[in-house]
């Protein structure tokens, strides 16, 4: 029998031969908390599923009802487990996990089953359009390519890394549609180290700073510069990980979307998952489910695009500003006051309000320092009393700038199609570097392709407008969301452009809104501008690499 541990918990029992099993499947016999190992993701999730129904512990309901029989139990080639241990590696085959999955599936439905298994996926080679597709979901994590890490100057094969749409190529256009794309990443390319050798100029290396950190730094200064020279059709690595259900609305979503490319990249997407989680995907592609689901969702889409075509058929845009805060609740830091004070009284909501709208301006300060307490860096994040005030802000920036804030999966955010209708901003140090006339010869080229593809390739026509080209976009948030993301992309880390963005955004909330409460609860929103942005990260990186080989050589 296996031993006991000293814990307040109980300690489930074992024999010799349960405990041999279970080994190889968690992480540890005796402990309440356990991390599950070499099992397919389908066994996973219908092994929570079925945990929820039964007064069983996992580890007995594993093997009561989920392991081999003893006698086909396999033992191949030990692999590393935790705490230094070895076992041997999955021997659950797909079939059996096939059949356990549809049992529950059966029993207990599918929704809350596919939430409980999941995958990492790679997508590779994805243009700037489509990865906007992809990251929709709330419920998703991704990681994309860094256009100021990596540059783009570089041909694979041959070839620039952009999309090459099938149907582009084939038309008349596609012979200018490769050599005007083409000419954007040669400018890029070219004014790529005359950027450099501007940025190495106005900002000299510090004798503190070694000379790799400080071509880093310029490297990432040059590159941000010539961004919104890339052509949406810029090819991007994404690492995705989600749940079953995250992927299969995922699917379901690209298979009714208007863009080609989102079409057929879903069916190899569809294809790899269903090679590591076959049964969670199993609607997708069934007319009856995700067919008409992805029917619903092209049908919506075209009957109010044809609605909203109506309605606007002459109109023209206004003249807006860059970032314009459209709605908010003039109240609402008094509803914040009462969000705040709710789990610590013991009175109902309405009267917490009549209290609050009594209370003297030092009392709220006094309340607003307590709740917030004191913030020694941004990962100090106040409580879910925020949420219980919204903005609604809408904004007309660089694509570049948008693609990183689409990122951020709380937001409510829309936008509309990229064209290169609402013009461009030249960089201020790519004029002063001399060098903005070929920059502007580029983005005249961009528009100019996208006038001729517009019409017959509607949506297909925004990969080749640069990506410094302007585009609207709606970010609704509340008040925690906002903390978190303005302090974040207001770093002096970050690209000038979303900066700038969410520095408007701080201070629309702070005068526009008069909520200067909320606004001093963002105390790491960085106002400040210009520097090598990358410097500050490139000095800790290298600190940590030095403690690395320090720790490594001792």
């Amino acid at each position: 029998m296996s031993g006991l541990s000293t814990h307040p918990y109980a300690v489930e029992r074992w024999t010799d031969g349960e405990a041999s099993v279970l080994n190889r499947y968690f992480t540890n016999l005796d402990q309440p908390v356990f991390a599950l190992i070499n099992l397919p993701e389908v066994v996973k999730g219908a092994l929570f599923a079925r945990y929820s129904r039964t007064p069983k512990s996992l580890r007995r309901l594993f093997l009561d009802e989920f392991a081999e029989p003893a006698e086909v139990w396999e033992d191949p080639t030990s692999v590393p487990r935790p705490g230094g241990r070895s076992g041997p590696g999955p021997t659950m085959g797909v079939d059996r996990a096939e059949q356990l999955y549809q049992r529950v599936f059966s029993e207990y439905g599918d929704d809350s089953v596919a939430q409980l298994g999941g995958a990492h996926l790679a997508c590779e080679q994805v243009s700037n359009v489509l990865t906007k597709v992809i990251e929709r979901g709330r419920l998703m994590s991704y990681l994309e390519q860094s256009t100021r890490y990596i540059a783009y100057d570089d041909r694979v094969m041959g070839r620039y890394r952009y999309y090459r749409d099938p149907e582009i190529l084939a038309s008349p256009f596609g012979m200018r549609y490769v050599a005007d794309v083409d000419s954007l990443f040669d400018t890029y390319r070219d004014l790529l180290p005359k950027m450099e050798a501007y940025f190495a100029q106005e900002f000299p290396r510090d004798p503190g700073d070694s000379e790799g950190v400080h071509r880093r730094a310029v490297r990432a200064k040059a590159l941000d510069s010539l961004r919104g020279l890339l052509p949406a059709a810029s090819l991007s690595n994404l690492g995705v990980f989600g749940s079953g259900q995250g992927y299969e609305a995922m699917l379901v979503r690209m298979r009714a979307h208007r863009l080609a490319e989102a079409n057929s990249y879903s069916e190899m997407i569809l294809t790899e998952l269903r090679k590591v989680i076959p049964s969670f995907l199993t609607r997708v592609d069934r007319p009856d489910r995700g067919g008409v689901w992805s029917e619903y969702l092209r049908d919506v889409d075209s009957a109010t695009a044809a609605v909203a075509a109506a309605l606007f058929e002459r109109a023209t845009p206004d003249t807006a500003d860059e970032v314009t805060l459209v709605h908010f609740d003039p109240s609402a830091e008094e509803v914040l006051f009462a969000a705040m004070l709710y789990p610590y009284v013991d009175v109902p909501e309405a009267q917490i309000a009549t209290r609050v709208a009594t209370m003297a301006d030092e009392d709220r300060a006094q309340l607003v320092e307590a709740y917030v307490g004191e913030r020694t860096n941004r990962r100090h994040k106040p409580g879910r009393a925020l949420e219980r005030v919204s903005y609604r802000f809408d904004v007309l920036s660089d694509y570049g700038a948008f693609r990183d804030l689409q990122r951020h999966r709380l937001l409510t955010i829309q936008w509309q199609a990229l064209t290169a209708g609402h013009g461009y901003e030249l960089p201020p140090e790519v004029a002063d570097a001399g060098v903005g006339d070929p920059y502007h010869a580029a983005m005249a080229r961009s528009a100019a392709l996208y006038a001729v593809l517009e019409e017959q390739f509607g949506l297909r026509a925004s990969y080749v407008v640069a990506l410094g080209y302007r585009v609207r976009y709606s970010i609704e948030m509340n008040a925690r969301e906002a903390l978190h993301m303005l302090e974040l992309r207001s770093a002096p880390a970050g690209h000038s452009s979303y900066r700038r963005v969410v520095q408007k955004m701080h201070h629309l909330i702070e005068h526009r809104a008069g909520h200067r409460h909320v606004a001093a609860m963002m105390r790491f929103v960085d106002h400040s501008n210009g520097g090598l942005e990358r410097l500050g990260g490139e000095r800790a990186a290298e600190l940590r690499r030095e403690a690395g080989e320090s720790r490594g050589g001792s």
